[in-house]
């Protein structure tokens, strides 16, 4: 989440922080069992939340580096994290793991820190791969955002330079992480394009049909990389790479992936799609006859809001439906990969930056987001110690309704969060995508009790 802020600058006065407590070297539990981390300030009671991952101190936002080790059974979840003060700056990785989702126990200390010449201002958001740089099990991978210049802001000139990707890598399950002599692994967006930003990498899989993109560089099935941002002037997007999966430094620039201009807004079910976007993630569904949509979840800023919608920041977590278009010369380099098909408003609370990763113990994506405490006053959140938490995990699914004729108060064709299929016989199959807490959060409620017949 770039912040208005020189890199000099991050540093909190000591007068705004309060204390924290130190820490030893075994994990910190965040689970079920622990009990409520409490301080009183002025007869005010803090208590951290029990069931939503947060950090042992200090500022959090962005979850990042999410994945499931076979190797070990664990999960592994980083959030980017000032340590050392409780307001954005410093920006390191923390990092968790677990076995199930629900019971985290994190590190005291980061995984990562700002502390080489390109990374030097922040670790910016990244993703996870389960094996070493050249696909082979026995390590873990971060690949990430360094960055050596600061402010970063959609609304100010983009300096070259000042964002690169970059690798490291764990042999000790996570606990140690050791950065690579060849980063930055790649020094600079495309050197065609004016972009608003390029940063948080994500890894997925294309899945164009035979006869589309067969050129050797996004073949089926191929591995490839996606960066947010956004062409200055132009329109949000995202910029897609290909990605050798036995040398995962090697990324090869393809071309955007969507040309939707700016602050399209189809209608007030898909939201207004901004001017820049972060922490895009690349997922594929197949819902249960075999049908397969590709979706990207992003991270949308400068939307254009009203006075009636009393929005408290200009952004919003939204996705997007888009359907690859067949391999054809590109006259410029904003001609992109895919075409708009529809989309939708992921999240209609705080919940922002959500990353994803696939889960292969049951076989979907899940998904986590930054929840802020944008309702806390700067200084009862300082005297709290700690800013911010993660979402409970959701899953994501290919959702299909067959023979639906009407909606219940709007017309079916001013919806825009969905695909319309027409049957034939004036009902029409529905597809949009659908979003669910996980199953495993139903170990939160194995105490639940029923209480009925009370008088209110």
């Amino acid at each position: 989440m770039p912040v208005l802020a020189g890199c000099e600058g991050a540093a909190i006065p000591a007068n705004l922080v309060s204390q924290t407590q130190s820490y030893n070297s075994n994990l910190i539990e965040n689970s079920l069992s622990c009990e409520q981390q409490v301080t009183s300030s002025r007869h005010v009671l803090y208590s951290r939340p029990l069931f939503h991952l947060t950090a042992p101190r200090g500022w959090l936002n962005d979850p990042c580096g999410l994945g499931y080790d076979p190797a070990t059974g664990l999960y592994h979840l980083s959030f980017q994290w000032n340590p050392k003060g409780n307001d954005w700056g410093n920006i390191s990785w923390g990092h968790s793991v677990s076995q199930d989702l629900i019971s985290w126990k994190t590190s005291p200390e980061p995984c990562l820190t700002p502390s080489a010449e390109y990374d030097s201002c922040g670790i910016f958001t990244g993703c996870f791969r389960p094996s070493d740089i050249n696909g082979v099990a026995g390590a873990l991978t971060y690949i990430y955002t360094s960055v050596r210049r600061l402010p970063l802001h959609y609304t100010l000139p983009y300096e070259v330079g000042s964002e690169s990707l970059s690798i490291a890598v764990s042999r000790d399950n996570g606990v140690t992480w050791q950065r690579l002599d060849s980063n930055p692994i790649l020094p600079a967006p495309p050197p065609d394009l004016n972009v608003t930003a390029w940063r948080d990498p994500y890894i997925g899989v294309w899945t164009a049909k035979q006869g589309e993109h067969d050129n050797d560089i996004l073949p089926p099935l191929s591995l490839s990389g996606f960066l947010s941002g956004g062409i200055a002037g132009r329109t949000p997007t995202v910029f897609v790479y290909s990605v050798n999966p036995d040398d995962l430094r090697e990324w090869t620039y393809v071309g955007p992936l969507v040309n939707v201009g700016l602050n399209f807004r189809p209608s007030r079910w898909s939201g207004d799609l901004g001017v820049n976007w972060e922490t895009t993630n690349w997922v594929v569904l197949t819902d249960h006859e075999g049908t397969t949509k590709n979706f990207i979840i992003m991270g949308v800023e400068g939307c254009l809001v009203s006075e009636r919608e009393q929005k408290r920041v200009s952004r919003s977590q939204l996705w997007m439906a888009v359907d690859p278009r067949p391999e054809q010369p590109k006259s410029e380099p904003i001609d992109a990969l895919t075409d708009y098909a529809f989309s939708g408003i992921f999240d209609h609370g705080c919940a922002y930056a959500a990353n994803s990763f696939w889960d292969p113990v049951t076989s979907q994506y899940i998904v986590y987001c930054w929840i802020a405490e944008e309702d806390l006053p700067d200084g009862i959140r300082h005297r709290q110690g700690w800013s911010g938490v993660i979402s409970l995990p959701r899953s994501l699914k290919l959702t299909t309704l067959r023979n639906v004729t009407k909606t219940r108060h709007s017309n079916l064709s001013d919806v825009t969060s969905i695909e319309k299929e027409a049957n034939g016989e004036g009902s029409f199959t529905i597809r949009t995508l659908g979003v669910e807490p996980d199953q495993r959060l139903k170990k939160l409620r194995g105490e639940a009790q029923s209480i009925t017949n009370v008088a209110l």
